[in-house]
């Protein structure tokens, strides 16, 4: 009995382990949002020194997403078989040279050139980070790392505006993408340093996902026939739709329908996202019970949902319009654990690269088409119906994650019989 105890406990990650491991990978991502949004801020400065558009600039966002939607999807398949290490270096190194490349750019096809590099780095965070999560930290403190994860990258979207504009200010933008490559040169220096806490050995990938030893049973597309995947990346498609409208038209289309002064308009961005980490927090601790992943996911959207409609229909001053966007981010961050471990309960054991690659690529297509739809609403004067469009899609969250759960049980039931 002894001897059992003691090989139990020695293949328990400590809270040690843990904490360093979900920190290095929280650290990282943040980075990977912090790119996201390094250009958008500098968009007036970009606008006069290569003589574009805005639409033209909105392009150069969109081939970030598209390819990085690629990547993500194919980085799934690498990570399975080389393991999450080397893949995630190469993804932060393509971020940092990819801000160095907008800083050197003298044309606007030189920033669609490095915007596809920058996506082909972007693309291999989630296949990477879920893959060291799953696989190495304890099941009993994955909610926390999932919400760990969420906080770093939403504090990633916060820190990019406030780091890049201020610097472009003071100096000129080039100074400031130059920064920014710093800036992840330096994390990258940092995780090779601490290299020994993402090791996860090649051998025992290669075993866990099916590639040593006999071929699996069936091919390494088989996971792409469950249904509940796909259910998981449609939900992250109307996830990324909600983000993508809090982060670029919410906040303004509020500001017209309740006479924001344009000052806390800007702030309404800030306050959700902050408010939306610490709801993470909270839900990391919700999220330990797997089985309550779905009502808690549809609880914290329920709510977002309703206080979208107030907004929209509401009759109440100016000054409230920050503090209601502030609850609906806590709402909202409240289901990210809970919405990651829903993946993680549909993933079969030999696949969590390549699902996760997958389901996440929804995020980067519905940050890419959502802008399309709803910046149409904004040019029409249509405020109203920007802020009804984002309940009716935090509406769809919802019925989105009970679906993923009532699949994969559908599924479990067919296996079984």
């Amino acid at each position: 009995m002894s001897s059992s105890a003691t090989a139990v406990s020695s293949s328990t990650p400590t809270l040690r382990a843990d904490a360093q491991l979900i920190g290095l990978v929280g650290l990282a991502h943040a980075v990977s949002h912090f790119s996201q949004l390094v250009l958008a801020p500098l968009f007036p400065w970009l606008k006069d020194a290569f003589n574009v558009s805005y639409t033209e600039l909105g392009a150069v966002l969109t081939v970030f997403f598209v390819v990085s939607c690629l990547v993500q999807a194919a980085s799934g398949f690498i990570v399975d078989k080389l393991g999450p290490r080397p893949v995630l270096f190469v993804g932060l190194g393509a971020l940092a040279l990819a801000a160095f490349g907008y800083a050197m750019a003298t044309s606007y096809w030189m920033l669609l050139a490095f915007a596809v590099l920058g996506g082909i780095g972007n693309g291999v965070f989630h296949p990477v980070d879920y893959t060291l999560f799953n696989r190495k930290v304890a099941p009993t403190r994955l909610g926390h790392a999932y919400s760990v994860h969420g906080i770093t990258g939403s504090l990633g979207w916060a820190l990019a505006p406030a780091f890049v504009v201020p610097i472009a200010i003071a100096y000129s933008w080039r100074v400031a993408l130059a920064s920014a490559g710093v800036l992840a040169v330096v994390v990258l220096l940092v995780l090779w340093i601490y290299r020994s806490v993402l090791s996860l050995d090649v051998k025992t990938v290669q075993k866990a996902t099916g590639h040593a030893g006999a071929a699996p049973i069936g091919g390494e597309f088989d996971f792409l026939r469950i249904p509940a995947v796909w259910m998981c990346f449609a939900f992250f498609f109307f996830y990324a739709a909600v983000i993508s409208v809090v982060q670029t038209f919410a906040p303004v289309a509020a500001g017209h329908l309740h006479d924001v002064p344009v000052a806390l308009v800007a702030v309404c961005l800030t306050v959700y996202m902050v408010a939306s980490a610490a709801g993470m927090v909270f839900g990391g601790f919700l999220a330990s019970d797997p089985t309550r992943c779905a009502r808690i996911v549809g609880a914290g959207f329920g709510v977002a949902a309703a206080l979208a409609l107030v907004l929209a229909f509401g009759d109440f001053p100016g000054m409230l319009v920050p503090v209601i966007f502030g609850a609906m981010g806590f709402a909202s961050g409240i289901a990210g654990p809970s919405r990651d471990l829903l993946v993680k309960r549909s993933t079969p054991p030999n696949a969590t690269g390549r699902v996760y690659g997958v389901v996440y690529a929804g995020l980067d297509i519905g940050q890419a088409l959502a802008p399309l739809v709803f910046g149409r609403l904004m040019d029409n004067g249509q405020y109203m119906s920007v802020i009804v469009g984002l309940a009716v899609v935090q509406g769809v969250l919802i019925a989105s994650a009970f679906n993923v759960t009532r699949v994969r049980r559908t599924s479990l039931v067919s296996a079984t019989a």
